[in-house]
């Protein structure tokens, strides 16, 4: 792969996680009381966007990609128009929390720009894949080390927020303690009340002009032309796609990644309330999380290497015993380091199952459908996977909570059951080829 490609590709990759990471964890806790104050059910609304835009990118962008428009011209229209429904929902907000309180918001223009954004950016998450897939020579070997730099992107822009929502006037300064003392400060002493309000504010106001900085960006990455079908058939390339599932590698494949996506969601549904359970003081439980995102750049940089040498299934089955293990330990030994030292597993969760999953369905899929083969799966990784883990978890959790709280020995053995589920479903049925000229049939590997 020439070097101004990978490059161009790899910047590609951060800006598009950069925008989701900026927003993302500013989210939580900003739609309800406290804040915008909207109720449960317009929370719901904001959140759910984005798992329902995964499933109808499945049928119209992706489909719009494969057979109408050019991919890199695609990327651009969609950060245009989503950045500025973005941007709009960030103004928004800052000026709601600026000076005195306002009167209440109005909630369908915030659940308009979130659903315009969502609706526009979800898709590109397939657009960025196959815009990588169809510019670089060894998937294998090459993925990896360009989607690692998404996973750069996302932690660049969610932690520089911890510090920016810091209260300074509270904090001493560097020079008159040590360096622990002042990040302990710093990590721990956060902006309370409006004056936090408003800057979490610039999170979305933040992913908004790295939307628009790609959508201009988008227009130098290499031309990625749609590939119109001349069979009628095949017209539709998202039928194209499922149609594939009736083989039983993919079927299996497609089963196990619902599996794999409901636990994937269950552990940042478990993570916040179960570290702070199990002792790791409340300020460093997001900087503890991200050590899964830093181990995710490692397995990132391995995971071609890993391919070659153990295969489709059994990186796939380390991938998602990953879980298991995670939740495991969470279970049976609740020891504040070693929950934190397991957070490692996140980067082999990430990187030997999702990500060797769509290697996998770049190469199998049929290159005319390769965007709606990349949307058929975020459809379970970022759709229907997610909505089940926020209903199932929170209703499972509710079944354990006692007097004294959550009974989290039991509890997350469910999430590691299904794990270890998932990796025997692979173990015995998931027979996939072992190169794209045998991709119509299933093959031992």
């Amino acid at each position: 792969m020439q070097r101004s490609v990978f490059l161009k590709l790899s910047v590609m990759m951060f800006l598009q996680f950069f925008i989701w990471g900026a927003w993302l964890p500013s989210s939580f806790g900003f739609f309800g009381d406290g804040a915008l104050g909207f109720d449960a059910w317009q929370q719901f609304g904001l959140n759910i966007a984005f798992p329902i835009s995964a499933i109808i990118g499945m049928f119209f962008g992706n489909q719009f990609v494969d057979r109408n428009f050019a991919a890199e011209k695609f990327l651009a229209v969609s950060h245009f128009i989503g950045g500025t429904a973005m941007l709009v929902f960030g103004y928004m907000a800052w000026k709601h929390f600026q000076g005195e309180p306002a009167a209440a918001p109005n909630y369908w223009i915030y659940f308009a720009c979130m659903a315009i954004h969502c609706f526009f950016y979800v898709p590109t998450i397939s657009v960025t894949n196959a815009i990588a897939f169809s510019n670089i020579t060894d998937p294998q070997k090459d993925f990896g080390p360009v989607r690692l730099w998404g996973t750069i992107g996302w932690i660049a822009a969610s932690w520089p927020f911890i510090f920016i929502l810091a209260d300074w006037s509270k904090i001493p300064a560097l020079s008159e303690v040590g360096f622990v003392t002042w990040l302990g400060k710093a990590l721990g002493t956060p902006l309370t009340g409006q004056p936090l309000n408003q800057g979490k504010s610039w999170a979305f106001i933040t992913a908004g002009i790295a939307s628009l900085i790609l959508a201009a960006f988008s227009l130098t990455l290499p031309h990625t032309p749609p590939k119109p079908s001349t069979d009628e058939k095949k017209s539709l390339a998202w039928l194209e796609a499922m149609r594939l599932l009736k083989h039983p590698f993919l079927l299996v494949l497609f089963v196990v990644t619902f599996i794999d996506a409901t636990v994937h969601d269950g552990f940042f549904f478990f993570a916040f309330t179960y570290l702070e359970k199990v002792g790791v003081p409340s300020n460093w439980i997001q900087p503890a999380m991200s050590v899964g995102q830093i181990a995710e750049i490692g397995t990132m940089a391995v995971l071609g290497y890993v391919l070659k040498s153990l295969g489709w299934r059994w990186t796939m089955i380390i991938g998602v015993l990953g879980h298991t293990v995670r939740f495991g330990v969470w279970a049976l030994a609740p020891d504040p380091y070693f929950a934190v030292a397991v957070n490692v597993l996140h980067g082999v969760c990430y990187a030997f199952f999702f990500a060797t999953l769509y290697i996998l369905v770049d190469e199998v899929f049929p290159k005319d459908a390769r965007t709606s083969a990349q949307g058929l799966f975020n459809f379970l990784i970022l759709g229907l996977g997610p909505i089940t883990a926020r209903y199932l978890w929170p209703e499972l959790q509710k079944a354990y909570t006692v007097d004294n709280g959550v009974q989290y020995r039991q509890l997350l053995l469910y999430p590691a059951g299904a794990g270890l589920l998932a990796a025997i479903l692979l173990l015995l049925f998931f027979h996939p080829p072992k190169t794209g000229t045998e991709k119509t049939e299933p093959a031992s590997a």
